[in-house]
């Protein structure tokens, strides 16, 4: 792992400085960044995949506990100082790539390499990353619906907002699709809150440490994931709207559905109740018939 000065002195030597715009700020906390490392529990069996690793510095500790380690960095500047500094390491492969094809899809350049490195790991996927903020909600949503790759756990540093929005219960202000699917397809905890102070360049916000574990038991209720998927984003994309509203605006697969008040009378709710009232167990039950 890296301190402020090491990380100071390999962006200053290739001339760079951290870019705001890709949301750089490097998590310069040894202690919590081992405290993150410590939660996810990796064993030489699994694989994992970090997102936005910088010049490397989270990748180095990951390295010494996973079979192996997939790291993601948008900045090519980046990528080759964290590929130089982890030279040694046999069991990581850098990538400089976009983390999303689109905001639907995992780019297949990763999912390729994890699907290549499960052919030869038989342990977890699991997300271990300080997730860049621009990027962190999309690549969670895509590693819990799948198809191609799906992750067994996520132990990550994020916005504390997104934090907020990941363990929001129904009728709360920060409740949404994230919550909706954090609590569908397993468990998920904030672990502990993280002040500016502990990144450099400080951000303007608060941030929070994540631990999100899949229930196969969980997932098993849910029929259709991509359906599932189709009837959470048509209610809540007009969460104020009142559900038999919405039901009207319906678009892809759910465009066939036309027996939506009975679908409703049968999952015993309310067509009147807005999506935002709505729990995750419920969502799954009105996906299962629409399926």
């Amino acid at each position: 792992m890296q301190t402020k000065r090491q990380i100071q002195r390999l962006l200053t030597s290739a001339g760079v400085r951290p870019n705001k715009r890709l949301g750089q700020n490097f998590l310069i906390d040894l202690n919590l960044m081992q405290l993150l490392i410590e939660s996810a529990n990796i064993s030489t069996a699994d694989i994992v995949l970090e997102v936005g690793c910088g010049t490397g510095s989270l990748t180095e500790a990951i390295a010494e506990k996973a079979g192996f380690c997939l790291a993601v960095e948008f900045d090519h500047t980046l990528a080759q100082i964290a590929q130089r500094q982890l030279a040694e390491k046999k069991n990581v492969e850098v990538i400089s790539t976009d983390i999303l094809e689109n905001k639907n899809t995992i780019s297949p350049i990763v999912t390729g390499a994890l699907q290549s490195a499960r052919r030869k790991q038989p342990g977890r996927v699991l997300l271990v990353a300080n997730l860049p903020y621009n990027v962190a909600c999309p690549v969670m949503l895509n590693l819990i619906t799948g198809p191609d790759v799906t992750a067994d756990g996520m132990y990550v540093t994020i916005q504390k907002e997104v934090a907020e929005r990941m363990t929001a219960a129904p009728g709360s202000g920060a409740y949404g699709s994230l919550s909706i699917f954090m609590s569908a397809a397993g468990d998920v905890k904030t672990e502990r809150i993280l002040r500016p102070t502990v990144f450099w360049p400080q951000p303007q916000v608060d941030s929070a440490m994540v631990s999100f574990v899949r229930r196969s038991e969980k997932v098993s209720r849910i029929k259709n994931m991509k359906l599932f998927s189709e009837v959470v984003g048509l209610f809540m994309q007009h969460r104020r709207k009142m559900l038999k509203s919405c039901s009207k605006l319906a678009a892809g697969e759910l465009i066939k559905i036309s027996n939506w008040p009975e679908i409703f009378e049968r999952c015993s709710i309310n067509p009147k109740h807005r999506p935002e009232q709505i729990s995750p167990q419920d969502y799954i039950a009105l996906a299962n018939l629409c399926h």
